[in-house]
């Protein structure tokens, strides 16, 4: 038997991987491949198919949890948050140097101050006295980066921050909405006369005072993370608020202690005066490219804004920069910026991140009344 010597003619067998084979041995010429495709006339198209501006679609269920005051279930693409309200009752004597007999009505302080004023005490007042409190927990299973048994990682803590200072700046709960009233029963007089004491029977109403507060308690648990964690966690806080029901309350001076109506027909819902939409984006650089957006020109590398970046693109990511927004009648109002890492993001920029973020508000609008 002979064997025929290949023919000179025939070409070698190629080598080929999958693409996230490729993503894994080299993720930024990866990226970078997407973004700038050697056809001119092939727009950018980010590896998990969206363009750099597109957000992934939002989806949500509210009311999930039967044993809290006011839940929901938050999915972006594959990051997946659930949140929990619980509610408790701070009485006012058990707050450090609180005065009990000094509050005022919510008519009453209205009528002396003006609206901002009044609301920006609220802020103060509710921030002072920790009624609302964020817990944010990154779960074993939700990302190879977390495993069982490791205290509270930095990125949980440094959420839970972000997502406090967020409540307690936006003031998307009111004060009044967080407080339980008692007004006690009228008392009536008496005068002196000769020989003893005659009651006159003219009834004083007492001042009303502040007898409890409302304390929530917002616990936030990811079930999956596949990156941009703040966007997802704030959505799930501001659905799951809106869920709440809190029970009539009332202050029982025989007993000494504050009771609640057991029937869900006499709770009421939270009151939300405004509602923010964060949005983040992820920058891109690339090394030996030409071109960049904002102050990166002088570095010589070009840039790309990513809108809702999933994990791997934000382990590439230079720089992030969240946006929350809250569009209402008399135009948008830019409740917060966040901006970490590089210099690539200028006023220009910036102005443009606020007009996709308005876009992005949209889209939970919709979600929300869905």
């Amino acid at each position: 038997m002979t064997i025929k010597p290949a023919s000179p003619s025939s070409n070698p067998p190629t080598l080929s991987f999958p693409p996230l084979t490729y993503a894994k041995l080299s993720p930024s010429p990866f990226l970078l491949a997407h973004l700038q495709p050697a056809d001119l006339a092939t727009p950018s198209v980010r590896p998990n198919g969206r363009r750099p501006t597109a957000f992934r679609p939002p989806t949500a269920h509210s009311g999930s949890l039967t044993h809290t005051s006011g839940s929901a279930v938050v999915r972006v693409g594959d990051t997946a948050v659930v949140c929990g309200v619980r509610a408790e009752i701070l009485l006012a004597k058990d707050v450090p140097g609180y005065r009990v007999n000094g509050g005022e009505t919510p008519a009453r302080s209205t009528d002396m101050t003006t609206e901002r004023e009044r609301r920006r005490k609220g802020k103060d007042e509710i921030a002072e006295l920790g009624l609302l409190v964020p817990n944010l927990e990154l779960a074993t299973g939700c990302s190879p980066l977390f495993l069982p048994g490791s205290p509270p990682s930095t990125l949980a803590q440094s959420l839970s921050q972000r997502i406090l200072t967020l409540l307690s700046s936006s003031g998307v709960i009111e004060a009044e909405e967080l407080k339980i009233w008692y007004q006690a029963p009228p008392m009536s007089t008496s005068t002196s006369v000769a020989g003893g004491t005659k009651d006159d029977y003219e009834e004083e109403a007492p001042e009303p005072e502040i007898i409890a507060f409302w304390t929530l308690y917002i616990d936030v648990l990811f079930i999956s993370l596949d990156g941009n964690p703040f966007d997802a966690a704030w959505a799930a806080v501001m659905l799951a608020l809106k869920d709440t029901r809190l029970p009539r309350a009332w202050w029982d001076a025989d007993r000494q202690m504050v009771l609640c109506d057991d029937l869900v027909a006499n709770s009421k819902t939270l009151k939300m005066e405004t509602w923010p939409v964060a949005a983040t984006f992820g920058v891109f650089e690339a090394e030996g490219t030409e071109q960049a957006v904002g102050k990166g020109k002088e570095s010589g590398k070009k840039a790309w804004i990513l809108a809702d970046p999933d994990a791997f693109e934000e382990s590439l990511c230079q720089e992030e920069v969240t946006v929350v927004v809250d569009v209402q009648e008399e135009g948008t109002k830019v409740l917060r910026l966040e901006k970490s890492g590089g210099g690539s993001v200028g006023v220009k920029e910036m102005k443009e991140l606020v007009d996709i973020a308005e876009t992005r508000w949209k889209e939970w609008i919709a979600v929300e009344k869905s």
